[in-house]
Parts: C-alpha cells; sequence; structure tokens
C-alpha cells in the first residue's frame, strides 16, 4: 500500500494550472455506459481504490466495503436484477417520454470488464460512534464521498465508470453474499470508455437539461 505523503502547509503545488485542469476533471466526470473490452490492470484498480479511501468518513469511521464482483453467476443476477428493475420503470412511463426512456443506455454491465459493489458496514466499530450518533444516515454519505473520490481518480487515469442505480438492492446483496449489516450504496461498472463526452447522456438525449448554481443556491 502506497503511503500518501502530502506536502506541508504553505507549500500546496495548487497553482491555476492545476486549478484549472481540476476543474476540467470535474467536468469530465461522465457516468460512463460505454466501455470497451480491454482489460484493466488489477493494480490500476487497487490503487484507484486505495486513493478513495482517503475520503473524509464521519468520526473516521471509513465505513467503506469494497467488493470485486468477478464470478459471472453473480454478474448475471446483477443484470437480472437491473433488467427487471429497468422494465418497471419504463412502463412508469408514456408517450414520448416512454420512448426516449426506451432507448436510452442506463448501463454497461454486459461490457464494463470491472464490476464494483461499495458497501456501508452500518455495524462498524472504528470511530466509536462519533459524529452519527443524531445522524446515522452520515455513514452511509460518507461512503458516497468515497465514491465521488473513485470517481474522479478514474477518470484522471482515462478510465469510464458508471453508477447503476436502476437494481434491486436487496437481491443484489443477497447474490453478493456479504456480512450481515452491509448496505449497498454503489453498484459501479468500469472500463475503457468506447468514446468520451462533455455533456451527459441524459442531456444529450433531451431527458432532461442541466440546472445551474444560480437556480439551486438560496438564501435564508
Amino acid at each position: 500500500m502506497t503511503t500518501i505523503k502530502p506536502a506541508p502547509p504553505g507549500h500546496l503545488p495548487f497553482d491555476a494550472t492545476f486549478r484549472a485542469t481540476f476543474r476540467d476533471l470535474v467536468l469530465w466526470r461522465r457516468d460512463v455506459r460505454r466501455f470497451r473490452s480491454d482489460p484493466v490492470p488489477e493494480k490500476l484498480l487497487d490503487d484507484l481504490i486505495e486513493l478513495a479511501t482517503y475520503a473524509p468518513s464521519v468520526g473516521l469511521s471509513q465505513p467503506w466495503r469494497f467488493v470485486k464482483v468477478k464470478s459471472r453467476r453473480r454478474r448475471r443476477v446483477v443484470w437480472e436484477s437491473f433488467a427487471a428493475a429497468n422494465a418497471r420503470a419504463l412502463e412508469g412511463y408514456d408517450g414520448s417520454r416512454r420512448a426516449t426512456y426506451a432507448g436510452l443506455k442506463l448501463a454497461g454491465l454486459k461490457e464494463a470488464p470491472i464490476h464494483l459493489a461499495i458497501f456501508s458496514d452500518e455495524s462498524t466499530l472504528i470511530g466509536s460512534g462519533l459524529g452519527r450518533q443524531t445522524m446515522p444516515e452520515t455513514l452511509r454519505y460518507s461512503v458516497v464521498a468515497a465514491v465521488q473520490t473513485l470517481w474522479l481518480a478514474a477518470r484522471a487515469e482515462g478510465l469510464g465508470m458508471g453508477w447503476v442505480s436502476i437494481l434491486d438492492p436487496a437481491a443484489v446483496t443477497q447474490a453478493l453474499d456479504v456480512p450481515a449489516g452491509w448496505t449497498l450504496v454503489a453498484y459501479l461498472d468500469m472500463g475503457w470508455p468506447a468514446e468520451e463526452h462533455l455533456d451527459p447522456e441524459l442531456e444529450r438525449h433531451h431527458w432532461e437539461a442541466r440546472h445551474y448554481s444560480g437556480d439551486l443556491v438560496f438564501e435564508r
């Protein structure tokens, strides 16, 4: 495991070029659903996961649990869960909205060489409960912070990642046979992108338009 040694205060190399590049990285953090079949080096994935574990967590609880899903049988269960949930979701739309939904590619589960499930260990004793007595959901928020860190790190390496939310968490959790007390937060497909786009797929196919900060920031 690599030991990260940050620069001392006052010596951080975050100049204007770095800041501009970081902004580009954030903008390129797309939900990738179209992958090439080329394998991803295991060490690269392990390095990305290690970096993700430096995300902030409530009370330093580090509740994230990463599960590499390599079994074809288990992957098939996940795909079947997605297909069933996707079909149910389609039934909730009518007319042109239904047609648009039917044409969207909402997961790259069949093509992606990497499947990664990330759980929150709700029973963890790490951190001794600090900071989560009144908001226990912050354990899962901490896992989301790790997911975002992983996502940015992956994109910095040119690797694509998609977050698959159209599935049954209970079915996936059972299929992966994880310890009791683990809650599924994210099921990710990862691989080298088959194509690159700056705009999100849902925006590109006119499902939804982006709302900018002026519409989302309020004062009280």
